[in-house]
């Protein structure tokens, strides 16, 4: 779960997806320009393996999306975006459960 804002700060990947109505990627959404080399222009989202991963603030386990404070699994059950930590949804009259 990532809120709105939030969503500007997701990485981006090189290849465009085949699904053109919600791509961000794509020519026709402005999100890729002709002849772009998304290799050597999006290196600030790209995806670094070697990169020291942050823990979760909850459950202390390592967080493997870049930016992101809490894992999705807490994220999803205590309703809150998962880079911010802003308030999603209210999941007072909720069961929620990891499986």
């Amino acid at each position: 779960m990532v809120c709105t804002d939030c969503e500007k700060k997701l990485g981006r990947v090189i290849t465009p997806d085949p699904w053109k109505a919600g791509a961000r990627n794509t020519v026709e959404s402005g999100g890729r320009k002709i002849g772009e080399n998304k290799a050597l222009t999006a290196s600030k989202a790209r995806f670094t393996p070697y990169a020291k991963f942050e823990t979760c603030r909850i459950c202390r386990t390592k967080v493997h999306q870049v930016g992101s404070h809490y894992c999705q699994a807490c994220a999803y059950k205590k309703g809150i975006c998962a880079m911010c930590g802003k308030k999603l949804l209210d999941v007072k009259s909720y069961r929620q459960s990891s499986t």
